[in-house]
């Protein structure tokens, strides 16, 4: 019971300071990922790796993809653990949701939908038709495939997971944004993580290779913001948002393996190369 009420106390802390941890959480990410990626090609980039056998190189890269699979299953796994109302994590989540509702004010809530339109299921439909045709035209049918096959992919198993798990949406009576169906696990994050993770990908196979990073950094920024803006808009809890970003991430993990598995030709990586 103690446990609990820490817990509440904390979301309600975060709640009512939401865009100083909005910010603060998207820096930490940021620069997480920036001092790994650089720890990467700095010095396991350098090392005896580099003069390894191609498939060497390949099979360092499906385990460090692997890897990402394992933790972000195992995530997902501890938050449905977590389901209910009456369990710890529903009443923080439910403290939260009312803690942002009394603290931040519409102006801002108003921006968050705006953002949470970029996860859409109509904006994220268009934007795979038109990589796709643009990927066709290219000729590059495989990426082609591989993308319309991502967020399809990515579309079902989401609706999937909705329905095995049921799980009642937040009150929003604010009318800034209108959700139907049910909450577990958010749509929008998965949907996020998946295109613009992808879109990123994509753009690494034609620009050099100092633009990577900016890229990759500037797709995460993205997906997160849709995630976060899902609870700011309270048509999502918290765990909701956390459980999409961790589906959304295993999925996209399984589909950029597969297509380098399955390319018959040299690509790059979102997860860090070793030549």
């Amino acid at each position: 019971m103690h446990n609990t009420t820490q817990w509440i106390h904390w979301a309600n802390y975060a709640g009512q300071r939401a865009l100083f941890f909005f910010f603060g959480i998207l820096v930490l990410l940021l620069a997480g990922f920036s001092t790994g990626w650089w720890v990467w090609h700095r010095s396991l980039a350098g090392s005896d790796l580099k003069q390894a056998p191609p498939m060497g190189r390949m099979g360092l890269r499906g385990a460090l993809g692997f890897a990402v699979i394992v933790v972000s299953s195992w995530i997902f796994v501890e938050l449905a653990e977590g389901l209910g109302l009456q369990r710890t994590m529903g009443l923080a989540d439910q403290a939260l949701t009312d803690a942002i509702r009394l603290n931040v004010p519409r102006s801002v809530l108003q921006w968050f939908a705006a953002i949470t339109r970029l996860g859409d299921t109509a904006t994220l439909t268009a934007l795979c038709i038109a990589v796709a045709v643009a990927l066709l035209m290219a000729r590059r049918r495989r990426f082609a495939f591989m993308w319309v096959l991502a967020l399809a992919g990515n579309g079902v198993l989401n609706t999937v997971l909705k329905q095995i798990f049921a799980r009642v949406r937040p009150l929003h009576e604010d009318g800034l944004v209108l959700a139907s169906g049910f909450s577990f696990p958010s749509g929008h994050s998965s949907g996020a993580v998946v295109a613009y993770g992808m879109l990123a990908w994509l753009a690494c196979q034609w620009v050099a290779k100092q633009w990577h990073l900016p890229i990759v950094l500037g797709a995460m920024a993205l997906a997160y913001s849709v995630g976060v803006s899902r609870v700011f808009v309270q048509v999502h809890f918290a765990s909701d948002v956390i459980a999409g970003f961790a589906s959304g991430t295993a999925w996209l993990v399984v589909c950029l393996v597969s297509l380098q598995l399955t390319s018959g030709q040299r690509t790059t990586d979102m997860l860090p190369r070793v030549d």
